[in-house]
């Protein structure tokens, strides 16, 4: 099948290396609203302005969105799913419902599937939720991000006027990840879970006061956590905060038997190197998913709570039942 990266980023860069490692897949170009001539690709994939991506729509099984949620994707996200069969990887999650409402009826105008929020949360973890509530029905779900970079918090960031650049942590409480394995089933506030450091570069004269308490206010973002910001050079940032790793865990606890007798603990955990990498090696794989129920005439927007295991596969039926059941 034939892939189209959007946005050449992080993410746009992890995409490109996901491909490589799918033969089914060829990559047929990376879109891109800079100037193509000032991006350096690392396979030496071929760049093109992103207003030229209509003339290769009989080119582009998949196109992958690898922009922003704050602002790229909820306008991103509907209009090129009128024109291609798109994958995103959108992680608000409070506004995922209107994201895909909005996606859904574009995309059945256009005649094209649309899978959004698709990644490791959302995407698997929530995969691993809808698992383990289904097996446990009388328990309870936790989710812990971290320590590691975000990607959307930080980019929230980086978007505030006078913010140079930006590198946000989630960080779990370590007591209260320990009183949800103990099996207690604890009531957990947003702000008893997690925490978030940010680190952030700001331009000569700005005003950080006014940026730290934006920061801290941001719905959907920092405004339910304890929110620390720390305002460091470009230097200190490049040196101690280059990396993106992330990770965390989906945790079910509950109860079965007699008077729910005994108890039951579901943990799936990711420790990642490279958040971006990850999250593009989920959106390749679920590239593969969207061309295959593309064939098979489905249109609409979709989540991964739509898409059957065996579709994610290069495999074939009988070679899964064979090696992996």
């Amino acid at each position: 099948m034939n892939i189209a990266i959007y946005g050449y980023g992080n993410l746009g860069r992890g995409v490109e290396c996901a491909v490589q490692q799918n033969a089914d897949m060829s990559l047929v170009g990376i879109f891109t609203r800079r100037d193509p001539a000032s991006v350096k690709t690392l396979y030496n994939t071929p760049v093109y302005p992103a207003a030229e991506i209509d003339t290769f729509a009989d080119r582009i099984d998949v196109l992958i969105l690898c922009g922003g949620s704050a602002t790229d994707l909820p306008e991103m996200t509907p209009a090129l799913s009128r024109r291609f069969n798109v994958v995103d990887s959108y992680d608000t999650h409070a506004t995922i419902p209107a994201h895909f409402e909005k996606t859904d009826k574009a995309a059945r105008e256009g005649g094209h599937i649309a899978l959004i929020s698709c990644g490791w949360d959302p995407g698997m973890f929530s995969l691993n939720r809808l698992y383990a509530g289904v097996l446990l029905p009388d328990g309870k779900d936790y989710t812990f991000w971290g320590r590691g970079v975000s990607q959307g918090h930080s980019d929230a960031i980086r978007r505030i006027d006078g913010v140079l650049d930006a590198r946000q942590y989630t960080v779990p409480v370590a007591e209260s990840l320990e009183a949800v394995r103990s099996g207690s089933m604890p009531e957990l506030t947003t702000r008893e879970k997690h925490r978030r450091e940010c680190y952030v570069v700001v331009a000569e004269g700005a005003d950080k006061a006014a940026i730290e308490q934006q920061i801290k206010t941001m719905p959907n973002y920092f405004a339910d956590y304890d929110t620390t910001v720390t305002f460091i050079t470009q230097e200190e940032l490049d040196r101690d905060h280059r990396g993106i790793p992330h990770g965390g865990f989906v945790i079910r606890t509950g109860k079965t038997g007699v008077d729910n007798c005994h108890t039951h603990t579901i943990e799936y955990r990711l420790q990642l190197d490279s958040n971006p990498e990850f999250t593009a090696s989920v959106l390749v794989a679920y590239a593969r998913a969207v061309d295959r129920l593309s064939k098979r005439g489905v249109t609409g927007c979709k989540t991964v709570f739509d898409i059957a295991p065996a579709d994610l596969s290069p495999l074939s039926a009988e070679e899964l039942r064979a090696t992996l059941l």
